[in-house]
């Protein structure tokens, strides 16, 4: 990928100096590539940085990330962290795609705790006993996960399982078996776009002097008129405690080449979006359905996230796009503070999704809300037995209000025959 760098910009410094607390190495490691980069970073390799920085990024750091509440110093819950029902019911659909596809193995990508592996095996080893009572052959899993902290608390949780769970760094070279991505995509870093002047310019981030940011200009094409002046906050941001701000959005002065470079390039061009509109796009999200379809030879994936089709996402009312940063179970607009202490995300753009994986050969069977999907799977019946609290946790997976409609699930497929249980009633596909 080609990299800009905009020297001069006014209101920006280039100085790589290590700043003090907070921000510590990571805002100084960050500081220093904005530098070498002559003043200026896309926001996507912000984002990877402030990630995924070894030893450093939020989630190569070893913080303590998922949790029901923020008293054990957790940022947020994911679906099987708040009930096991969701591994249960999702497991039938990996059952049903593992015999389509006549193969044996499960791939997670960024399995976070574990717990959902350990859902999935437990759900899976339950079903293998035959009317005969006769074990069929075990399901085997491979876990694909880049934070050595987080691969740790995995092998530990899943030690009863050794030696049918391995762990990879890196994606292996062919996929046979049934792929799982539960909240992978949303982690993904985005290049962040701004309007200005009726075109889309992309948005990045600039060193800035906090002791004088409210002297410094805006960085040369950074919406003078408002948003993106050099020490503001982002115009959608929620207050967050205040700090000294090491860094600042600024925009290239050029508009932003649309054509070839995303699925929502026409959506984008074609809508009515007023100046002063922010948005993402998902090069990187889509890239990794391309390098899933290349290595998928046979099998079935199901991906889970928040996010909506490319009508909502784009939708020119949706002025402040969907970045949103989670530490401490609250939520707030701002990534340039925090930084390495707190998650940033963006909803996904299920039709980008569908798109590409269509376009690397791969067939979309379904897509459908995860209430909806949950439900075909079975879940009224798995909680029959199931007490009062089980129950009221579970009940938040498919609540419209909570996890049911924000969250989709979408799956795709090579080279096995399949109309899959979870989206026989509510397939949105059409809604792509």
């Amino acid at each position: 990928m080609q990299r800009n760098s905009r020297p001069g910009l006014p209101g920006a410094t280039t100085d790589s100096s290590t700043p003090p607390a907070p921000g510590g190495a990571l805002v100084a490691r960050i500081a220093s590539r904005i530098a070498e980069a002559g003043g200026w970073m896309p926001f996507d390799d912000f984002m990877t940085e402030a990630l995924y920085a070894p030893g450093l990024g939020y989630y190569s750091g070893g913080r303590r990330i998922f949790g029901l509440g923020p008293e054990g110093g957790s940022d947020f819950v994911t679906a099987p962290e708040l009930s096991p029902f969701f591994g249960r019911a999702l497991a039938v659909q990996v059952r049903e795609a593992l015999a389509a596809s006549q193969t044996g193995r499960v791939y997670e990508f960024g399995a976070g705790t574990g717990a959902l592996a350990e859902q999935l095996l437990e759900a899976l080893d339950a079903d293998d006993a035959d009317d005969d009572g006769m074990l069929r052959v075990p399901v085997d899993l491979t876990i694909i996960e880049l934070s050595g902290p987080l691969r740790e608390r995995q092998q530990a949780r899943l030690a009863r399982f050794a030696p049918r769970v391995q762990w990879l760094d890196a994606w292996p070279d062919t996929i046979e078996g049934v792929v799982v991505g539960n909240e992978v995509l949303d982690a993904m870093p985005v290049k962040l776009l701004h309007r200005s002047g009726g075109r889309w310019h992309e948005r990045g981030v600039v060193n800035v002097d906090p002791h004088g940011r409210s002297r410094s200009l805006p960085p040369e094409g950074a919406g003078r008129d408002g948003p993106g002046q050099a020490g503001s906050r982002a115009p959608w941001a929620e207050d967050v405690d205040d700090e000294p701000r090491w860094f600042a959005f600024a925009d290239l002065d050029e508009p932003f080449p649309l054509e070839g470079e995303t699925q929502a390039a026409s959506a984008l061009m074609d809508g009515f979006f007023i100046d002063g509109s922010v948005t993402e796009i998902h090069t990187i999200a889509e890239s990794f359905i391309a390098s899933l379809a290349d290595r998928l030879r046979r099998g079935v994936a199901i991906l889970i996230d928040y996010g909506f089709p490319e009508h909502e996402y784009y939708h020119p009312q949706r002025l402040g796009g969907t970045l949103m940063c989670h530490q401490a179970h609250r939520a707030d607009g701002d990534p340039l503070v925090a930084i390495g202490d707190k998650d940033i995300t963006a909803h996904v753009n299920f039709s980008g999704i569908a798109l590409a994986a269509q376009e690397a050969g791969l067939t979309v069977l379904g897509y459908t809300s995860q209430a909806r999907f949950l439900i075909n799977c079975g879940l009224v019946d798995l909680l029959a037995a199931a007490s009062v609290g089980e129950r009221a946790n579970a009940q938040k997976l498919v609540n419209e209000h909570e996890m049911g409609e924000l969250f989709k699930v979408i799956a795709l497929s090579r080279g096995c025959e399949l109309d899959p249980i979870g989206f026989h009633a509510g397939d949105r596909s059409h809604m792509l």
